[in-house]
């Protein structure tokens, strides 16, 4: 049966899955690139950058695990790009390129139409307007029977984690304290909602833990 999964989410250690301030020149926000500071010498990413040469270990093991099965993807407006508010025009095409890193449909959340985006090598974005539901509604038939995951951001895991959609999280928690940011854990009682810790693994950059919904 198809899941809904956060793979891969790093979070600071006081909690904060995003930094603020986000623009072109910080897309994860200020100060949120020392969180991912686990993720980026592994050779799943300096794959995704071609290039050669990336570590090999436990964090690159669950960062190639983190795409395993997965048939479509939901993302926050945030994690498409910087635009705020009605788009000006269509020339905004994400972040990585005429070649994402999805491979597959990909489902954007927004309060503003636009065209489907088709892009170099199988993603297709797809801009929602119709809520988070109806966005892993159509994921879920675009995946055709694999996983849908969510990248993000922080907002967008919490939203699905309250109406207690998402199956499993993995999320990789980095040991750097950022001060401010978005958070990831307020105002969800996590236990309630039926989630609960089964696994946690110290690796090079980061300590992973996978919590499941009962």
């Amino acid at each position: 049966m198809s899941k809904l999964r956060v793979n891969a989410f790093s979070v600071s250690l006081d909690g904060f899955g995003a930094g603020l301030h986000q623009d072109l020149n910080n897309p994860l926000g200020v100060g949120m690139p020392q969180a991912f500071a686990w993720f980026f010498p592994t050779d799943v990413f300096q794959k995704m950058q071609g290039k050669e040469g990336g570590t090999r270990g436990i964090d690159n093991d669950f960062a190639l695990r983190s795409f395993d099965n997965v048939g479509a993807w939901i993302l926050g407006r945030n994690m498409f790009g910087p635009v705020r508010g009605p788009w000006p025009n269509y020339d905004w095409k994400g972040w990585w390129g005429e070649e994402p890193p999805y491979h597959v449909p990909t489902f954007v959340l927004t309060h503003h139409a636009r065209p489907s985006l088709e892009m170099k090598g199988g993603t297709t974005f797809h801009f929602v307007t119709e809520g988070p539901e109806i966005a892993l509604q159509r994921a879920k038939e675009a995946a055709q029977g694999k996983d849908v995951r969510i990248g993000g951001g922080a907002a967008t895991i919490r939203q699905y984690i309250a109406a207690g959609l998402v199956d499993e999280l993995h999320l990789a928690l980095s040991p750097v304290l950022l001060g401010e940011g978005e958070p990831l854990f307020s105002g969800l009682n996590w236990p309630k909602l039926g989630y609960q810790v089964v696994d946690s693994v110290k690796g090079e950059g980061a300590t992973h833990v996978t919590i499941r919904r009962a």
